[in-house]
């Protein structure tokens, strides 16, 4: 019998773009309160709240100055109590996002680490001194770009961070940190949420020597490694120390002595980046790479990768699969503008949906994907992101896929706020607005809910095998099977009409556009798919 998430649907929630509810512009877990109603008549399983702690939101969420408390913007204690008593009640399980690599500056533990090179938290952080000349330890580049090192003029000493430096780095060689993080995932078990995503998990450990990271030979560097020079080193150092899968089996072990919990990971890296830690009896339950997030258009070679090198090599794996979340351009934005312009956005929204319900894995879905938004485009001065205020206007960040969630049309801001929201709606967002959908049957929303409820109706597109077929890179065929249940399914990815092999019979399982089958091939529509029970 599988545990609850595998082949579930976990939907992401950003609570600042959600809903607000006191006019602030920002959202809070009241709103998210009010609308669980319409979060469970999707479908899902579970909901994945993004950062909720309290923070000087540097990085919105992912600097946190206190682990075990819940930001006063957001509601407090009060707000989220209620909230995990409600969803429980609807039957919707709900994961916390932990960024447990860094802190915020702000944090108490570097506020007292950063005082002196001998109080009792000194090392709970990672320290070095300078060079001779003064300059850093080392050729570490944050993600964010620039050195990964800032001068403390107290400490007269340099600390790490991974990010932005206001997100000190937690010393992950210190077992009293190893022991303070786990005690952070114990208060938040005991309160009775049912898992944890975790944020950048293979950044947990350094490399205590602190040796220079290699480079990323030229030939090996691809536009967006020429662009970003952090991107220019194998991060073989920083990130990706043997001792990180000590620590993921220690979490493991931990959410493993609660009932029906779950631990899944964001990990970037090479093609055997999941099989150092996930999968099995002593990983995390399930993790995910930003292979499918960051496909700039379909094609079936990305989806290959990701099957035959990246999840499907590793035993006992059962992967999570997205297309999109809070730090990458949405799906319609990648597949419907840019390369793709002038491809119908609701089509494309559809596709991605059906292909996300269609294949293996644990999905995760981010809100407003039901709905089919793109990202929306800010000024300068509309720029909330950090990484966006550092390259901007070449890149602006990731504001583009946070906008706020569209309710109704006619309300102001769609329904989102009664102030001024934090970030602007998209022009074509209230058009695409929950209220305006819902009274469409072929709306997105409604395709949404009927692609869900297809893979909780049909055991082989909830835990099935998954096997590929054909080589076409317009094409992507696979067969799912379970306890006897086989469901072929075949995607036409292209601006063309186009034949693909598929047997005879069966009863359709979900289908998108006009596929007309004869004998032992499927005539199919631009942007079409069809799923079948054989």
């Amino acid at each position: 019998m599988s545990d609850w998430w595998q082949g579930a649907v976990i939907y992401q929630i950003y609570p600042r773009s959600f809903l607000d509810t006191d006019g602030d512009g920002i959202g809070d877990l009241n709103g998210i309160r009010r609308k669980l109603d319409y979060v469970a008549s999707l479908g899902v399983d579970a909901i994945w709240l993004s950062p909720i702690y309290p923070s000087p939101n540097d990085d919105f969420g992912y600097d946190v100055a206190n682990y075990v408390d819940v930001d006063a913007a957001m509601g407090g204690m009060e707000a989220f109590d209620a909230l995990l008593a409600e969803a429980h009640e609807r039957g919707l399980k709900v994961v916390l996002d932990q960024v447990l690599s860094h802190t915020s500056d702000q944090h108490a533990w570097f506020q007292e680490s950063h005082l002196s090179k001998d109080n009792a938290k000194s090392d709970w952080y990672v320290w070095a001194d300078a060079r001779e000349d003064g300059t850093p330890p080392n050729n570490w580049l944050a993600a964010f770009g620039g050195p990964s090192w800032s001068w403390h003029p107290v400490r007269m000493q340099y600390y790490f961070h991974q990010f932005l430096r206001t997100q000190p780095k937690l010393n992950f060689h210190n077992p009293d940190v190893v022991d303070a993080v786990l005690d952070v995932l114990k208060f938040w078990l005991d309160k009775g949420v049912d898992g944890f995503r975790l944020d950048v998990a293979n950044s947990y450990v350094h490399d205590a020597s602190l040796a220079d990271n290699a480079p990323v030979p030229p030939a090996d560097r691809d536009f967006l490694t020429w662009a970003h020079p952090p991107r220019h080193q194998q991060h073989d150092r920083d990130w990706n120390q043997p001792e990180n899968v000590e620590v993921m089996q220690r979490i493991r072990s931990l959410v493993d002595s609660y009932e029906d919990r779950l631990v899944f990971g964001e990990f970037a890296g090479d093609d055997k980046i999941l099989g150092q830690y996930a999968g099995g009896n002593d990983r995390l339950h399930t993790a995910y790479t930003f292979t499918l997030l960051e496909a700039a258009s379909l094609e079936r070679s990305v989806f290959e990768t990701y099957y035959e090198k990246i999840a499907g090599p590793v035993d006992d794996l059962f992967p999570c699969v997205t297309f999109s979340n809070h730090d990458v351009p949405r799906p319609v934005t990648r597949w419907a503008h840019g390369l793709n312009e002038g491809r119908d956005a609701a089509r494309v929204a559809k596709l991605g949906l059906g292909l996300l319900m269609c294949l293996r894995g644990t999905a995760l879905m981010y809100q407003g994907e039901e709905l089919g938004l793109d990202d929306i485009d800010t000024t300068r001065e509309q720029v909330r992101d950090p990484f966006g205020l550092i390259y901007y206007p070449y890149f602006k960040g990731r504001d583009g896929c946070r906008s706020p969630m569209p309710w109704t049309a006619e309300a102001q801001n769609a329904g989102f706020t009664t102030g001024t929201p934090w970030l602007p709606l998209g022009p074509s967002h209230p058009g695409l607005s929950v209220a305006t959908q819902e009274a469409g049957s072929e709306s997105v929303l409604a395709f949404a809910r009927e692609a869900i409820a297809a893979r909780k109706a049909h055991i082989a597109l909830r835990t099935g095998s998954l096997d590929l077929e054909g080589s076409d890179e317009a094409v992507l065929a696979f067969t799912r099977k379970a306890d006897g249940v086989v469901v072929r399914c075949a995607f036409n990815f292209s601006d063309t009409s186009i034949e693909v092999p598929f047997p005879s019979g069966g009863t359709d399982v979900l289908r998108l556009g006009q596929v007309t089958r004869s004998g032992e091939t499927a005539e199919m529509e631009p942007l079409s798919f069809v799923a079948v029970q054989v």
